[in-house]
């Protein structure tokens, strides 16, 4: 792990020089963890990986209260510490000095008020966007990463299948939702990747509806969508089931949606251009009639974050490469009636090939 850390830096140092940047602060917790393997949230206190070309040197900026475990995780072994009393951008100028005329920065994480800190200590700079680059780096995950992410998804597999055992009627789906997150520490994840989604019955047609005191009840679409960190990498995927007996719009909204994510797998591999995978999967639901009730992307990237680089939408005009890792999860959405999402995980292996990394059955599961 010692020398992909090295690899990730030296890949970021060379373009830092390409582009003439004389430092680079990186601030993204993922950012530092995907560089350093220091895994921490710093909350509203300074965190930082920063990069002195001019020096050729290279820091880890953290909490005081943090210098044990980044002592003892971190592979940059240079460790600032920073007390809660201090400004820790009058340490990181007082550590790097003056002369410096250009900083990468990661914009996309840089807030106002940090602006305003580097301008009043380091005058006259310029700034360089460094975001995309590390971005495009992530996106591409070695065979290691690839097995981490695995690891996470079978762990999610595995509460799927333990946890809808515990689905009765007239539980609130805020009670299942708390059946699962129990069911993820127990079986060895450090948390949920996301805020878990549990929707039933009309409900279901929200995609990014939240759990709340509504009754699952008979008769009602159960769409789970969920997952768990592990090791720093995250999984993600989507199961729908329906509460006893389904009906015949369900069955055929549920196998239309079963197709699409279907069509959508079989169509990842290397050389086409990402936006044809979101075509081919929508096109299925379109062709049924249904394409209004598909209104986004089919997928996107997953790692380190649960959102990544690439999104899988059809104006995407990326050419799929090995090493991509991303979710398919096309869905019908019906206000007031109901919805079903069924998601995948997706790795482009060394040869060209998608292999499929979820294995949680796709067939429409009745519950009770």
């Amino acid at each position: 792990m010692q020398q992909q850390y090295q690899n990730r830096i030296s890949e970021l140092i060379n373009f830092l020089g390409n582009q003439n940047t004389d430092l680079a602060i990186i601030k993204d917790p993922k950012n530092v963890f995907y560089y350093t393997g220091f895994n921490s949230d710093p909350h509203e206190r300074f965190m930082a990986l920063i990069i002195d070309l001019k020096k050729q040197k290279k820091y880890l900026f953290v909490p005081a209260l943090d210098k044990e475990i980044a002592e003892e995780d971190s592979f940059i072994k240079e460790i600032v510490t920073i007390s809660d009393e201090v400004n820790p951008y009058q340490i990181l100028k007082d550590t790097i000095g003056e002369g410096i005329k250009t900083i990468g920065l990661e914009t996309k994480v840089m807030s106002l008020y940090q602006q305003e800190q580097l301008n009043q200590f380091f005058s006259n700079f310029n700034y360089k966007n460094i975001g995309d680059f590390i971005s495009g780096q992530r996106m591409k995950k070695s065979q290691e990463e690839c097995a981490k992410i695995q690891k996470a998804i079978h762990v999610i597999e595995k509460v799927m299948g333990e946890g809808i055992k515990k689905v009765k009627v007239g539980m609130t789906e805020q009670d299942f939702t708390a059946e699962l997150e129990f069911l993820m520490r127990k079986f060895g994840a450090a948390g949920p990747s996301f805020s878990t989604i549990i929707l039933s019955g009309a409900k279901a047609s929200l995609p990014h509806g939240r759990p709340d005191q509504k009754t699952i009840n008979e008769g009602d679409f159960l769409l789970i969508d969920m997952g768990v960190i592990v090791d720093g990498y995250c999984s993600d995927i989507t199961r729908t089931f329906v509460i006893g007996e389904e009906t015949l719009k369900q069955r055929e909204i549920y196998e239309i949606v079963k197709k699409s994510t279907e069509a959508g797998v079989n169509a990842c591999k290397a050389g086409i251009r990402i936006g044809e995978i979101d075509i081919v999967a929508r096109n299925v639901i379109k062709e049924a009639g249904y394409g209004e009730y598909f209104n986004n992307r089919v997928g996107h990237g997953l790692g380190i974050d649960v959102h990544e680089e690439p999104s899988v939408h059809e104006n995407n005009d990326l050419i799929v490469e090995p090493g991509l890792l991303f979710t398919i999860e096309p869905g019908i959405y019906i206000p007031g009636y109901g919805g079903v999402r069924i998601e995948e995980n997706v790795y482009i292996e060394a040869n060209g090939s998608g292999k499929l990394l979820t294995s949680f059955p796709t067939e429409l599961i009745r519950i009770g």
